[in-house]
């Protein structure tokens, strides 16, 4: 292959397959991962799909409809934990290893060919290999000379199941001509019924459009779609680490409730995993707010903005709690609960405070560093905090 190669390595039915790889049990078998003990379905093994189970389905309806199905809630502390090992891989293969999502990553690998001495969609083979000897998890990988081409190659790789797909540049319009327009990367059902208005069904016929028409029905996002499908990588692979504005955390309570202290408990773990994030991205928030949504689907948000930033989970239990009094109704029955942490600053731009107690300062940090070193010698989790029938806290 010629110009830049980049390959997309993407992990298939990645929750069901960490599901399988801690419990072999599972494999071979219908297994399909909900997002909550009353919610749909959002990864689904290929016995599951041949049984008909839907990506999206309803719980109860899959149940009901496919009930030689095996149904998993949704473990997403297991998943994180699984990707950063599949992320940490791959970068042994290749210096420059860009995170998309939880199972998807674009990997530079032009001029690599010479090291391991193979031809590229070899190594991409051997990559695939050795990520299923090492850490038993499928991968699919498309290759070819932009994002989105490789993008491309990866989904063809899974529809042809045969692990590995590259696209060549110089075969690139071939690929278009039996490629429809919704099936490219970025193209939502907006700019698909865009396109069909405009007579453009495949994405052959969208590269054959002038730059011009593109940038003034699209915009810079259709001109640099168009090159990316012909081959020019407009948009290279990059170690750059995009740092978040926000951490936000929620997830259905398991059961209607108006519970205070049930709410409450399922705020801590909230408040939990996004200090922890806080603290390993070396970062503080000072926008802290409650989210509460009620059985029929009503949202309630509570925001405080802090004067002095934190990372702490019990400062921020305070705010939260105190928020939450302001949104709670005991005669309500909610869903969900969340914690939104907004305005983050990072340790290098922090503003240092005239009047701060550096002795509780200290004390908070080692503290929070206490609980961070517990955590990753035992596992996430291994502490947590809850309320007594009586409101108070543990």
């Amino acid at each position: 292959m010629s110009r830049n190669v980049i390959a997309l390595v993407d992990c298939d039915s990645f929750f069901v397959c960490c599901e399988q790889k801690v419990n072999p049990d599972l494999k071979g078998k219908p297994v399909s991962v909900i997002s909550n003990k009353d919610g749909c379905v959002i990864s689904r093994s290929k016995e599951a799909k041949k049984l008909g189970v839907k990506m999206g389905e309803p719980f109860f309806i899959a149940q009901k409809e496919h009930s030689k199905g095996i149904y998993i809630v949704a473990n997403h502390d297991l998943y994180a934990d699984i990707s950063g090992q599949v992320m940490n891989f791959l970068k042994t293969f290749s210096p420059t290893v860009e995170v998309y999502s939880i199972d998807e990553a674009f990997v530079e690998l032009t001029g690599l060919k010479r090291l391991y001495k193979m031809e590229y969609i070899d190594l991409a083979a051997f990559i695939r290999q050795r990520i299923k000897e090492e850490l038993d998890i499928n991968v699919s990988i498309g290759m070819s000379s932009s994002k989105t081409l490789a993008k491309l190659a990866s989904d063809k790789a899974k529809t042809e199941n045969c692990g590995v797909y590259a696209i060549h540049p110089r075969f690139a319009k071939e690929e278009l001509q039996k490629t429809s327009i919704e099936e490219i990367w970025g193209i939502g059902r907006n700019l698909t019924k865009l396109f069909h208005r405009s007579g453009i069904i495949t994405a052959y016929e969208l590269v054959c459009q002038s730059d011009e028409w593109l940038s003034k029905r699209v915009g810079i996002k259709g001109l640099e779609m168009k090159h990316e499908l012909l081959g020019e990588m407009v948009s290279p692979v990059t170690n750059e680490v995009k740092l978040p504005k926000s951490i936000q955390n929620t997830s259905a309570l398991g059961t209607f409730t108006s519970d205070i202290n049930f709410i409450k408990n399922s705020l801590n773990y909230h408040i939990h995993r996004s200090c922890a994030k806080l603290r390993r991205l070396g970062a503080k928030s000072s926008v802290i707010s409650v989210m509460l949504r009620t059985k029929d689907f009503r949202v309630y948000v509570e925001k405080k903005v802090l004067e002095k930033p934190t990372c702490y989970e019990w400062e921020v239990s305070d705010i939260v709690f105190s928020l939450l009094e302001k949104i709670y109704s005991p005669s309500v029955l909610y869903r969900s609960s969340g914690v939104i942490l907004d305005n983050i600053t990072y340790d290098n731009a922090e503003q240092l405070f005239l009047f701060s107690d550096s002795d509780e300062d200290n004390k908070n940090k080692r503290l929070a560093a206490c609980l961070d070193k517990l955590e990753t010698k035992f596992g996430k989790n291994i502490i947590k905090t809850g309320f007594t029938g009586n409101g108070k806290g543990e």
